[in-house]
């Protein structure tokens, strides 16, 4: 079986999506461990704990299936975009509560906690085109490179995360959608968060280079 871990990958990590998006309306997916020319998605219309590593699908980065006894995610012009333009190695997409809440208000997340830079120093908004297009695979990748950022909100959708590893890749997607909830919670109190400087960040950047084990 082709890309045999990365589909066992997308099996194990499908619970984990289930928990940050509501019904079948994330997906996720993971890179060619080797040759980078290809990567294992989710399939599509599928309930998370309804298939197993044979069912995920294998897709080219140029969007050819390759592989897979089910047809994979409508988001496959995105992630194959991203895997196209970007150096990264997984890809989770969600609609979770708090980061779509900011997407459907077209407003970034800025610095408002140091973690922020698990992802750059803001996420910034793609501007919306119908799902499952390249529009939204453009416009998503244009929005993260020009804020320097391995994630991006969509207008009028959700959120999408970047990371060398799914591991990583959903770790922050879960940091985003808890950062996004304490600035909306801090807004609804009546509190005008602040943010941190550019120097700041910086400084928490340095600091990360050295943080675990």
């Amino acid at each position: 079986m082709i890309l045999e871990n990365e589909r066992r990958a997308v099996v194990e990590s499908a619970p984990e999506l289930a928990a940050l998006t509501p019904g079948r309306t994330g997906n996720l997916s993971v890179r060619d461990g080797d040759t980078g020319d290809a990567f294992a998605i989710t399939p599509t219309g599928v309930p998370y704990d309804g298939f197993g590593a044979a069912d995920v699908p294998v897709v080219d980065v140029d969007g050819e299936v390759r592989d897979g006894r089910m047809d994979p995610s409508s988001e496959v012009p995105m992630h194959a975009a991203i895997y196209r333009r970007e150096d990264v190695g997984a890809i989770v997409h969600t609609h979770s509560p708090w980061a779509t809440t900011l997407a459907v208000a077209r407003e970034p997340l800025p610095p408002i906690h140091y973690m922020i830079v698990a992802v750059g120093k803001r996420v910034p908004v793609a501007e919306y085109a119908p799902y499952g297009t390249d529009a939204l695979a453009e416009n998503i990748v244009t929005a993260m490179t020009g804020a320097d950022a391995t994630a991006s909100l969509i207008e009028n959708h959700g959120l999408v995360v970047t990371a060398p590893d799914l591991e990583t890749a959903l770790e922050n997607t879960h940091h985003v959608e808890s950062l996004a909830r304490l600035y909306l919670q801090s807004r609804a109190a009546g509190l005008e968060p602040a943010t941190l400087s550019d120097a700041q960040l910086e400084t928490v950047l340095e600091k990360f280079e050295s943080y675990g084990q």
